[in-house]
């Protein structure tokens, strides 16, 4: 993600998360290479926002990421704030008269069924003190509301825009418009845009049938090129265990397309690695047919046997008689329940023997005596 404004406001929320990577840029000096990899661009009371900008982040919005806008309270601005939304397909903004000092106004309590707001409070809300702000603009354009003033006014708006999302401040974050930095509710917001911010490219699964992979990857470093200025054609390799493939690969700015080895057909996990890191990990499966639950039909298994007088087809049919009648064709008469009755049937005879000729042998000993 990209900060452009007067000093660094997000670096304290982003800047030690390892879930972030945070970058900064005064407006004079915009880095432009680290907007064409952000997802999420803050534009943050930039009083002048010149074309290469707003180009800039419209490529953003257009190519899925997200912009958040907001605004400068010097009547300066107005102009190229309003060339921005219009670059950005959120119409004109109407510009609230300046006063002094700036009119302060409560922000309403968000509300529990905004889908911004899922899961971040708990189930019973307590009343807290509400941040208070001086809009310095209201946009023409209906877009979603996530924070709302206390009269209805809103605060914060989401807009579409191409393939991304404008999150669009009514206030600046200046102490003298707004108390919204200091206010506990300013970290739940942030976090929230930036994580819905994170787009992944990457698929679960991969089929090894298929012949090229498209990743989004970090651009090649001047690290990893040669002396000479030439790409290293080896610098991505695809890794499994003991076995490493050199894929034909093509870098075109933030896509990295990988041509998948003809020798490349086992299944499994695969790390991605340029110059020993690991940049990512793809699963690779087999092809979906192999998974294919349709059967044959007999009479189609018929036709590939052909005259293979060694080969039979059977229906088993419904009750599966025919299948049991070629069983026990096949079989024959199954003995071994007779014999194992037969053997049961000893075994009690054995048993009766045992204890009822016992006692009357005992008996005619006694009478002898």
């Amino acid at each position: 993600m990209l900060e452009i404004g007067p000093e660094e406001v997000a670096q304290q929320l982003y800047g030690n998360e390892p879930l972030f990577t945070y970058t900064y840029s005064k407006p004079q000096s915009v880095n432009y290479a680290a907007m064409r990899q952000a997802n999420l661009v803050i534009v943050r009371e930039v009083e002048t926002i010149d074309a290469g900008l707003r180009e800039g982040l419209r490529e953003v919005a257009k190519r899925g990421g997200n912009v958040v806008v907001v605004p400068s309270a010097s009547p300066a601005a107005h102009d190229s704030y309003q060339r921005l939304f219009k670059d950005l397909g959120l119409g004109t903004a109407q510009w609230e008269a300046a006063t002094a000092p700036p009119e302060l106004r409560d922000v309403a309590m968000p509300s529990a069924r905004e889908p911004f707001f899922r899961d971040v409070f708990g189930a019973q809300q307590r009343a807290v003190t509400m941040p208070r702000v001086a809009p310095v603009l209201r946009w023409t354009r209906t877009g979603t509301d996530i924070l709302r003033l206390r009269d209805g006014e809103s605060y914060l708006a989401d807009f579409p825009s191409g393939a991304g999302r404008v999150y669009v401040f009514s206030a600046p974050f200046s102490k003298e418009y707004s108390d919204f930095t200091s206010h506990a509710l300013f970290v739940p917001v942030m976090y929230r845009m930036a994580m819905l911010s994170y787009r992944n490219e990457q698929l679960p699964a991969y089929s090894l049938t298929q012949q090229t992979v498209t990743l989004q990857l970090p651009p090649v470093s001047n690290e990893a090129a040669r002396p000479n200025g030439t790409s290293d054609e080896a610098g991505f390799r695809l890794v499994k265990d003991s076995l490493t493939f050199i894929p034909a690969q093509r870098v075109l700015g933030q896509e990295v397309r990988l041509e998948l080895p003809v020798g490349m057909d086992s299944p499994g996990f695969y790390q991605v690695q340029r110059q020993g890191k690991t940049l990512t990990t793809l699963a690779f499966n087999m092809d979906k047919r192999e998974s294919e639950l349709a059967a044959y039909s007999a009479d189609d298994l018929r036709k590939m046997v052909g005259n293979r007088p060694n080969i039979r087809v059977l229906e088993a049919g419904e009750s599966g008689a025919d299948l049991a009648k070629f069983q026990a064709q096949q079989t024959g008469q199954p003995l071994w329940r007779y014999f194992l009755a037969f053997a049961l049937v000893c075994l009690l005879a054995e048993a009766l023997l045992i204890r009822f000729g016992t006692r009357r042998a005992v008996a005619r000993v006694k009478v002898a005596a």
